[in-house]
């Protein structure tokens, strides 16, 4: 996977999560820019999930992370947006078929459900795998609402 600048997104849920993520990309010498947001004060995953997708959109940053207590509302909210492909993985296997088969260009964890190494291990997974192309292009391609 071609990384540009890593856009990270959470809710207050997330916010732990993405203080590792954090992490996790500085020891990779992997730059990032951090969306939000920045405390664990209740807030709402969708103002953060937009703004990392806009965030991808503009071509700011690629890929994007992205968490939330479940994963399931932050992911909701980045799909939403035409040309974002965010899939919600809970172990490397399933982030390793997000890139090959969907080229999934926004990682997203459950931040109340994973711990540290786990999330390591997926985003390293993430990371190593790149988009298989072939028929997985054809099917990517019918996904956006016409």
């Amino acid at each position: 996977m071609d990384v540009k600048i890593v856009g990270i997104a959470s809710d207050h849920a997330g916010f732990a999560l993405k203080q590792f993520v954090k992490q996790y990309l500085e020891e990779k010498g992997i730059a990032y820019k951090d969306y939000g947001t920045y405390s664990e004060e209740s807030c709402d995953y969708s103002d953060f999930g937009h703004a990392l997708a806009r965030g991808i959109e503009e071509g700011e940053v690629y890929p994007g992370i992205a968490i939330c207590g479940s994963g399931e509302g932050i992911n909701m909210t980045l799909n939403k947006h035409q040309s974002i492909r965010a899939g919600l993985c809970w172990i490397p296997e399933i982030a390793h078929l997000i890139r090959q088969h969907n080229d999934a260009n926004v990682l997203v964890m459950p931040g109340r459900f994973i711990e540290t190494d786990m999330a390591a291990k997926i985003m390293d997974e993430f990371f190593a795998t790149d988009f298989e192309g072939g028929r997985h292009a054809r099917r990517i391609a019918k996904i956006p609402v016409q």
